[in-house]
């Protein structure tokens, strides 16, 4: 029987940016799964970074609108230097963007829910239902994860009406057989920041 190989990819990870991963999956980590061995194989393929690289992403993480001369200043390298390094980490994708923080209680959108998902199995459909999930206004996260559940999807909204939009377009696909949903009591911490060391 010839092994079907599937290949776990980002959908849509928490904050701005849009992208099913594994929930704390290392950055660059690719997750490789056998079905006919039931063996999940791990390929890191991680750019290059040195102590350089890192220090630029740690101080772009604190404050991303930190002046150009002034990380230069602070890490003791050419302006040109730290340009050029920024410059080849975002089309490499390491820095995938720049986006403001904002408060969900501030604008109205803190009514916060973690929904596990449980699909109807079929090729590719972790992509397929992923990118369907991902779509839903007000979804900030998908992650296709491995257990009783598919997906857990993060929603933020404005109240309990609001959330029940978004739920209803998740039970009415065809696709998904069942839902469970966790809302947030409080959040103890919220912080999208990527640790760059050790």
């Amino acid at each position: 029987m010839a092994q079907k190989k599937v290949y776990l990819e980002v959908i849509k990870p928490s904050g701005s940016g849009l992208s099913v991963l594994l929930l704390c999956a290392p950055m660059g980590l690719r997750i490789e799964y056998t079905n006919t061995l039931g063996g999940i194989h791990l390929q890191q393929k991680q750019t290059s970074l040195d102590e350089i690289d890192k220090k630029i992403l740690t101080r772009l993480q604190m404050d991303s609108r930190t002046p150009l001369v002034r990380i230069a200043e602070d890490l003791g390298i050419p302006k040109s230097t730290a340009r050029y390094r920024i410059k080849r980490m975002e089309e490499e994708k390491v820095i995938e963007g720049y986006h403001a923080k904002v408060n969900a209680a501030k604008v109205g959108k803190d009514y916060i829910t973690l929904t596990f998902v449980r699909a109807r199995y079929g090729p590719s459909y972790h992509n397929k239902i992923g990118k369907m999930l991902a779509q839903i206004p007000g979804v900030c996260s998908v992650y296709f994860v491995f257990g009783e559940y598919d997906f857990v999807v993060l929603t933020k909204s404005s109240n309990t009406n609001d959330f029940l939009q978004k739920l209803e377009r998740m039970t009415n696909m065809t696709e998904i057989e069942r839902t469970n949903t966790q809302v947030v009591g409080k959040t103890l911490k919220e912080d999208q920041t990527i640790e760059i060391y050790p």
